[in-house]
């Protein structure tokens, strides 16, 4: 489901509510927490998980470290 949402400042950040309808249908929760990625085609909020936030920062740290052997291999 695609829905519009609006940003809101929120103190000194910046928030985005949900809809109702779409925060029952995922079974979120005021206080609960996601993970918010950046990706090639925007953002992409998941569930929290503290193994997918470790992989990520594995993952991440991976391609600082081999980021010249990366860049020839996308050649």
């Amino acid at each position: 489901m695609v829905r519009n949402v609006k940003l809101r400042r929120m103190g000194g950040s910046v928030g985005a509510t949900l809809p109702k309808d779409m925060a029952e249908r995922l079974h979120l929760e005021a206080g609960d927490e996601l993970l918010a990625v950046e990706t090639a085609d925007g953002i992409l909020l998941t569930a929290y998980d503290p193994d997918v936030e470790e992989g990520l920062a594995i993952a991440a740290a991976a391609q600082k470290q081999y980021r010249k052997a990366l860049r020839e291999l996308a050649k």
